[in-house]
């Protein structure tokens, strides 16, 4: 079998249909591939499944896409060099996976967590030719990770379902609300929710993003 260049775990239909997409997860920080893949199962049944494993290793069954310097005097801070190098693995890693399976950039969903939400926004935005649709769990839009120039790039097939805990202890919900003004400015479509819980992924926050795929394969 075809080897890609990050270790993942993946879930097939059992029949490809011209409906079949393929759907790429990135967890967040200090977590793993098991993670989101917990609820791939509740998802669409014609989707390819990939749950990604980031490069960097902290410890047993703990990983991340890029370093964060939690002890910085001027607060939390992003190695940026190695989140612009995790931005070009995952860009990488899509072209890999719709090769692999043969699936278009208009039938791939990019859904992150976090850290693999800022990851998804800085993909997607970056190479709107590579991916299309994003779920963006938990996270914000770094602009350090975008174009220089953003009026160059053709974003008028991105689609993003947006979405925060109105009580986030880990990324304030201020953070992650400026993203819907962002994304206005620049004509592309979106839908934000906030719902109320913490760091993490609601009940009904997986049925609205679920039923968001969905409608859109």
């Amino acid at each position: 079998m075809e080897k890609l260049s990050l270790q993942y775990i993946a879930k097939e239909p059992k029949i490809k249909t011209e409906n079949t997409s393929l759907l790429i997860l990135l967890h967040g920080y200090g977590s793993n591939e098991e993670d989101l893949f917990s609820f791939a199962g509740e998802l669409p049944d014609d989707l390819i499944i990939l749950s990604t494993r980031a490069p960097q290793t902290l410890g047993y069954g703990s990983y991340s896409w890029y370093t964060i310097h939690f002890n910085n005097p001027q607060g939390k801070f992003s190695d940026l060099p190695e989140a612009i190098k995790a931005r070009e693995i995952i860009a990488v890693f899509i072209d890999e996976a719709q090769k692999k399976y043969k699936i278009s950039p208009e039938k791939t969903f990019l859904l992150g967590f976090s850290q693999g939400t800022i990851l998804a926004y800085a993909v997607a935005l970056n190479y709107p030719e590579k991916v299309q649709k994003v779920v963006a769990l938990s996270g914000y839009i770094n602009p350090d990770l975008l174009p220089n120039s953003l009026a160059e790039k053709d974003y008028s097939k991105l689609d993003f379902y947006i979405s925060h805990g109105s009580v986030d202890q880990v990324i304030p919900v201020e953070w992650g609300n400026k993203a819907p003004g962002f994304l206005k400015e620049l004509n592309i479509k979106h839908s934000y929710k906030e719902f109320p819980v913490g760091h993490g992924v609601s009940p009904k926050n997986f049925y609205e993003f679920s039923k968001w795929i969905e409608e859109r394969m």
